[in-house]
């Protein structure tokens, strides 16, 4: 039976339920290029809904997935030195997807992959405030230094916010960042004396890595992306 007109028009975010009836009522709404008068018409999925002669496209369904980014892979569509991206990995069906800011060449575990790409934007805002977490495996033990990147610290210029650091044994550090600038792990960790030899995201907002094998793709729940957009 289809879906009354003006519903679709504001479940496809163009107006409110009451503005797409005064649109109708005003003539500026047409199906298959005919002007409909009434807001209780009803359209299929076959219908092209024009408001002012412009198609009205209706709101997908936001999808966002967990990724786990191999090592040696490149966070973008295309690389101009031809290094593996993520699309590579990637099975077909999740081609079109945009990625939740980047991770580069060498640093491995969660990615982000959303089909919607405002989400994707204001998830990798700093104003945002997410939560990451990363395992960094840095060169030698000496972390007499990291109280700086504790209380924040300026490198070449660049201020960057507090980190919240814990050491894990060994060589290991587990990062807390909520800014997410680029390469920011790697770069205030060096200039703290501890050069990073291995870098690897387990979590994002309130999405863990957990068990999710190198290479694969996870669909997150509604419940999860709620979560998520209620932390923004």
């Amino acid at each position: 039976m289809g879906i009354r007109i003006a519903k679709f028009i504001a479940d496809s975010g163009v107006a409110s339920r009451r503005a797409a009836e005064d649109m109708i009522a005003d003539g500026r709404v047409t199906v298959n290029d005919n002007i409909v008068f009434s807001p209780v018409f009803f359209v299929g999925e076959n219908d092209v809904i024009k408001i002012d002669d412009v198609v009205v496209v209706p709101k997908t369904e936001t999808e966002l997935y967990a990724f786990h980014k191999p090592l040696n892979t490149m966070t973008t569509v295309c690389d101009p030195q031809g290094r593996r991206t993520i699309y590579d990995v990637l099975p077909k069906e999740y081609k079109n997807l945009k990625y939740v800011g980047r991770l580069d060449y060498k640093t491995t575990g969660l990615l982000l992959l959303t089909n919607d790409g405002d989400l994707a934007r204001k998830l990798t805002l700093p104003s945002s405030g997410i939560k990451r977490i990363y395992i960094a495996t840095v060169n030698g033990k000496d972390f007499s230094k990291l109280d700086m990147a504790r209380r924040g610290i300026t490198v070449d210029g660049i201020k960057y916010a507090p980190m919240k650091i814990d050491e894990i044994g060994g060589s290991n550090l587990r990062v807390e960042i909520t800014e997410g600038k680029k390469n920011e792990v790697r770069i205030v960790l060096r200039a703290c004396g501890c050069g990073v030899r291995k870098l690897h995201r387990v979590l994002y907002g309130n999405v863990a890595l957990g068990k999710l094998p190198v290479g694969k793709i996870q669909k997150l729940s509604q419940k999860t992306i709620d979560e998520m957009l209620k932390s923004l």
